[in-house]
């Protein structure tokens, strides 16, 4: 019941993205019916299996829409004071996955009620009949499979943001980790070595504290001037010292995803994909390779915008895509491997098979529409956690329009590394699948 008052009283952006995260489902829906519609006309369990195995990259892709959709969520952000009546992190935590639900069992019913009126069921059928090869028309249609597969889209979407969104804590996995236990079992052991009886020594709390109090006459007062730590500490993004590890992971895995289509397109060439396994394959690893590079080329690309002799609007647009590398360089680098897949599955898809085009088209506007889709929810979660910086920049002087300009620098810079790459990669990879 909460989680329909937080539905219905949210913001009309929140909204909308839950109504996108609806309409994904009921397409990735309609394509699980239609599998099942194929399988009930046509008894040849290889290629069912191989059709279910390929709405496999649909429903990733809404899931991983759902969770960006969900972390984006201000009605399910953990504030002060809601743990006192009984809103804490796990409380959160569940009307959000109960919120993503809800949405994916709308999509899902709606996709059931598709497949039905497409199939006659309910008011006759329509188009005269036309395209009636996935829809097992005349057929009954066993109503425990179609359900089962409706409800494979809301249980994983709500696993997967309950798993994203669940509460960390910082300081107790820190002290798992790692715990170094001092002398008489104490822990978190200082830096400087104390000798025994040094803390109880005659007036050394004294001199502590003596020295506290130096420090905080000496320390600026918070009052939003020049030198106040609003100005001061807030206007500088925090970048990570260490840049993303998956720059490494991602080039191997690109790699032998072409080592693989180069070897299957020696073993045999042309054939539909079903017949080319090892083509998939390296597709697929190919796929994967530009995913995990992503956040590492993101990190690359903020550092080389600051070098050469660089200005105030270069270093801020490099710290901000250096801060934001994983944020935006994840879903940034799957729009980039479902682009170049895209464009290599062009050259692999037999075309002579006319039953299954508008299934193909369906599922290739679902999986670019949620991963862009994706990318520019990533995209506003990165403004809302850069709103604290972009107010303090404001205070100190900063126009409008050098903000607007740093976001442009960082969308072109981007552009500059993501799109050559991504052709390159499209280019590699259809021309062993085409041979």
């Amino acid at each position: 019941m909460l989680a329909l008052r937080l539905t219905r009283g949210a913001h009309p952006a929140v909204q909308l993205r839950r109504l996108l995260v609806a309409a994904a489902s009921a397409g990735t829906g309609f394509l699980l019916l239609s599998v099942l519609g194929h399988a009930l006309g046509h008894p040849d369990p290889p290629s069912s299996a191989l059709r279910l195995a390929w709405c496999a990259v649909p429903m990733a892709a809404t899931v991983h829409f759902a969770v960006a959709v969900a972390r984006t969520d201000p009605g399910t952000r953990p504030r002060p004071g809601l743990s006192a009546i009984g809103l804490g992190p796990v409380r959160l935590m569940a009307i959000s996955a109960a919120t993503t639900a809800l949405s994916c069992v709308l999509g899902s019913a709606l996709a059931l009620l598709v497949f039905l009126h497409l199939r006659g069921d309910l008011t006759g059928t329509p188009f005269d009949g036309a395209a009636t090869d996935f829809l097992a028309a005349g057929r009954p249609l066993p109503l425990p499979a179609a359900l089962t597969l409706l409800a494979l889209v809301p249980l994983s979407a709500s696993a997967a943001v309950a798993v994203a969104l669940r509460p960390r804590e910082p300081a107790a996995e820190a002290d798992r980790a790692g715990r170094a236990y001092g002398r008489f079992g104490a822990y978190r052991r200082t830096a400087a070595h104390e000798s025994f009886g040094a803390y109880g020594r005659f007036g050394k709390q004294l001199g502590a504290a003596a020295r506290g109090r130096r420090t905080a006459r000496a320390a600026p007062e918070p009052d939003g001037g020049e030198d106040g730590p609003e100005n001061s500490a807030d206007a500088r993004p925090a970048v990570p010292l260490t840049p993303p590890s998956g720059l490494p992971w991602g080039i191997t895995v690109l790699a032998v995803g072409l080592a693989v289509e180069a070897f299957a397109s020696r073993t045999g060439g042309g054939g539909a994909p079903g017949d080319r396994p090892s083509a998939l394959l390296g597709l697929a690893l190919t796929a994967v390779g530009l995913a995990l590079a992503g956040p590492g080329l993101t990190h690359l690309c903020g550092r080389l915008l600051q070098t050469v002799r660089p200005g105030a609007l270069r270093l801020l647009a490099g710290r901000v895509l250096m801060t934001e590398a994983t944020r935006i360089g994840r879903p940034l680098g799957v729009v980039c491997a479902v682009l170049s897949a895209a464009y290599a599955m062009a050259s692999l898809h037999d075309r002579e098979d006319a039953s299954t085009g508008p299934l193909v088209v369906l599922g290739a506007l679902l999986v670019a529409g949620c991963t862009t889709a994706t990318l520019l929810t990533a995209a506003v979660e990165a403004r809302q956690a850069r709103a604290g910086t972009t107010a303090a920049l404001r205070r100190l002087g900063a126009a409008t329009g050098t903000l607007r300009r740093a976001a442009v620098l960082r969308a072109g810079a981007l552009l500059a590394l993501f799109g050559p790459l991504t052709l390159v990669v499209a280019e590699l990879s259809a021309w062993p699948l085409a041979h």
